[in-house]
């Protein structure tokens, strides 16, 4: 019996995750993930120098180190990329299911990104996440920035750490979320209400915020879905913030 297209399109693309493989590099960033013991680690191609840097977390990890010549790094990985002498091969993270991270912390908040595609855009918002106390950073698995080692530089380590999840559409994420108890905030910079004012009496109810990328905004089909749009209040006519610092800032008011 012919299998339907729908299962074997499924087959395939589990398959091709399976097989899929990032680059991380520079010090900070593959260090962070040697320390790692959720990270699948396969290749390690360092410098003599990155390497001495790197000693203690190379041996903690185990991981074999390939020595290269600072002069032909041969990592492949994009030429002007600022590596520091260091290259790790990596398996993606897999941070489980939406209420795996939606659930359990005392006062849960979620970052949900509609089609933000920049890996430094969602590096930084990883990193804020991670520092306000963010449950998870939520995209799609299209028209999102993959896991990269341009987004894990720009995070920081972040992204050992911070869980970054992709769901295959973000309307019904959020209508999952919403069953479970969340008020879901869409951004928006012309919104009546402010996020203080959403939440006012709602400072102890699980919380996601939801953002689009820089200019075109969310969707229309998300703007439908939300609980509310609400805008970051500005002190003076120019109120843009790009989607990084909207969602430190609005991560911020949520929590005090």
């Amino acid at each position: 019996m012919k299998k339907p297209k729908w299962v074997v399109e499924k087959e395939q693309a589990k398959k091709a995750a399976s097989a899929e493989t990032v680059w991380l590099f520079g010090l900070h960033a593959v260090r962070d993930a040697l320390l790692n013991p959720k990270r699948e680690k396969l290749r390690l191609i360092v410098t003599k120098n990155a390497q001495d840097k790197l000693e203690d977390a190379i041996a903690q990890s185990g991981v074999t180190v390939e020595q290269a010549d600072p002069r032909k790094f041969s990592a492949p990985i994009d030429p002007g990329s600022v590596h520091q002498g260091a290259a790790l091969e990596v398996k993606p993270l897999n941070w489980g299911s939406l209420m795996d991270v939606a659930i359990g912390a005392e006062v849960p908040r979620l970052i949900l990104l509609d089609r933000v595609t920049d890996p430094h855009n969602v590096g930084a918002v990883l990193r804020s996440a991670e520092v306000l106390g963010a449950s998870a950073v939520i995209g799609t698995r299209h028209h999102s920035a993959p896991e990269t080692g341009a987004l894990a530089k720009t995070a920081s380590g972040a992204l050992e750490r911070q869980p970054y999840l992709k769901v295959r559409n973000l309307a019904d994420a959020i209508i999952e979320l919403q069953g479970a108890g969340y008020l879901v905030l869409g951004l928006d910079g012309e919104a009546e209400h402010t996020v203080g004012e959403a939440l006012a009496g709602n400072k102890e109810r699980p919380v996601a915020l939801v953002l689009g990328a820089e200019g075109p905004g969310l969707r229309q089909k998300t703007k439908e879905t939300v609980d509310m749009l609400v805008r970051i209040p500005a002190a003076g006519a120019f109120g843009s913030l790009n989607v990084s610092n909207a969602a430190a800032v609005a991560l911020y008011a949520t929590l005090h």
